[in-house]
């Protein structure tokens, strides 16, 4: 069945992949950018798929977007919250812009997006909703505290609205990535790879955004109804709770 799918941040790395393999699945689908026009236009050239422009931390420009994307192509049935921002630094150089930005983004933009679509899954008596954690938010990593509590947060919020939505019609779940081959792993000296991330992973590669989005699209499918409040972790063993 077509439905209406919004993805967050989705005009690039794995938000890009997630937003295709929607698509590919016959779903009419949306996705969210907060400053890159060239790529979101390019994204847009490529695939079809229409952007708009927002920030998830902002929860009035939450409710106007999502509002426009129900007029352009009809209330949300799937929205995958893929946005997500680091800040990273070790804690004590830790400052509290580093700690509010990546609170308000990766925390707050959960809510502000799932709170704006809440409503209207619980009278149509069908959601998927996906949010998109990390390995990081599981195990903790150095100089993300930040960064680790907002995923850890996101999977807590995620099992607590999994039991309201449950009698609603709406799954609620969480795809927790590992190391993933998107342009900001690309930054990462050889050296490095070699010898430090890639012995840490047992099936001894980095992730695809592509298998990533897989794990989304089966989240968000009919097939799923009976799979709520869960994490699937994506990362190649290397982190395994």
């Amino acid at each position: 069945m077509t439905r209406v799918a919004l993805v967050t941040g989705g005009t690039r790395g794995i938000g890009a992949a997630i937003a295709k393999a929607l698509a590919a699945e016959g779903h009419k689908v949306a996705a969210t950018y907060a400053g890159n026009d060239e790529k979101a236009a390019a994204f847009t050239a490529e695939t079809g798929i229409k952007t708009y422009k927002w920030n998830v931390a902002d929860y009035a420009a939450c409710t106007a977007g999502i509002a426009q994307i129900a007029e352009d192509l009809g209330p949300v049935d799937i929205l995958v919250n893929n946005a997500g921002i680091t800040r990273d630094a070790p804690f004590h150089k830790m400052t509290p812009e580093q700690w509010h930005e990546c609170i308000d983004t990766n925390l707050n933009g959960v809510f502000n997006m799932t709170h704006n679509v809440w409503g209207s899954m619980r009278e149509r008596k069908f959601g998927r909703i996906v949010t998109i954690s990390s390995i990081n938010g599981q195990k903790g990593q150095f100089a993300q505290a930040n960064y680790a509590a907002t995923k850890a947060g996101d999977i807590g919020f995620t099992k607590a609205l999994a039991q309201e939505g449950a009698r609603a019609g709406i799954t609620v779940n969480v795809v927790a990535p590992g190391y993933i081959n998107t342009e900001m792993m690309a930054t990462i000296p050889e050296k490095v790879m070699n010898e430090v991330i890639l012995p840490q992973i047992p099936v001894g590669r980095l992730g695809e955004p592509e298998e990533m989005a897989r794990a989304v699209v089966f989240l968000a499918s009919d097939d799923a109804g009976f799979v709520t409040g869960s994490t699937i972790s994506a990362n190649g063993g290397q982190y395994m709770s």
